[in-house]
């Protein structure tokens, strides 16, 4: 696959990037506290989150590994794959253990489409990586790696310290929802999706690289108009919900 071809797979899944946003705005996915009926077969809910998670990881090494059959891979390559895929490590397979969802499921549609979106995330990252990145030597020291990497940690501290502040507030056997407080839960719904959004962009600049932009702009048209579902759901099921409170951004929005 030549460059410039690989450049217009890009734009066109960027193009359905945006649609999605769009259809998200209109329409609550079906899993989480906005699951509901009428979306077909379900499956267990961890179930779902580990096959729908690791497929990224399975799809980028057979892709990576392809392209690159001698092996070789530098140091920064090495760094940059190893930051994207500790992410999917502890999400397919650590953060689905500590789910406290017993009984719950999700639509297999959602987990399938979830999969179809990991498989193409995948194949780009891993075809990038395997044929078009090319890392100076110093480039861990460069101020785009660096300046992204501040970026990334501090996105993916927020996003798992929030998660599991989610996930603590329900006590064993429990399966209700409460309103999370304390932290930048004081100003924000959402911030596990803040988190993981501010992460991504963190990645795209860090890499420097196209997939990692259409990455973060996916992660935002996905994440976006489910924290806004979020926070409407809060704020009809829970009348004393903090009114000063945002969905996704401190202040804004």
């Amino acid at each position: 696959m030549t460059w410039q071809l690989y450049q217009y797979i890009c734009l066109i899944w960027m193009a359905f990037g945006l649609a999605t946003f769009f259809y998200l705005l209109r329409v609550q996915a079906p899993f989480g506290r906005h699951v509901r009926s009428g979306w077909g077969p379900t499956i267990s809910n961890r179930l779902g989150w580990v096959v729908m998670e690791l497929t990224v990881l399975i799809v980028l090494g057979l892709v990576f590994f392809n392209c690159r059959q001698d092996g070789t891979i530098s140091m920064p390559m090495a760094v940059t794959l190893g930051l994207f895929m500790a992410h999917y490590v502890h999400r397919s397979l650590i953060f689905p253990q500590f789910l406290r969802t017993r009984g719950k499921r999700m639509p297999l549609v959602i987990a399938l489409s979830a999969m179809g979106f990991n498989c193409m995330n995948g194949f780009l990252f891993g075809y990038y990586f395997g044929h078009f990145a090319n890392y100076p030597a110093d480039w861990l020291s460069d101020v785009r790696f660096q300046s992204g990497l501040v970026l990334f940690i501090f996105g993916a501290a927020i996003n798992v310290y929030t998660d599991y502040k989610l996930i603590s507030l329900r006590k064993p056997g429990e399966t209700g929802y409460k309103i999370p407080q304390g932290g930048i839960f004081n100003y924000l719904s959402c911030p596990n999706h803040f988190g993981e959004i501010l992460e991504w962009v963190g990645y795209a600049v860090l890499s420097w690289s196209l997939p990692g932009l259409v990455f973060a702009f996916w992660t935002f048209a996905n994440l976006a108009p489910r924290a806004l579902a979020h926070h409407r759901w809060y704020q009809e099921q829970f009348p004393n919900y903090p009114v000063a409170r945002k969905a996704l951004l401190p202040f804004f929005w």
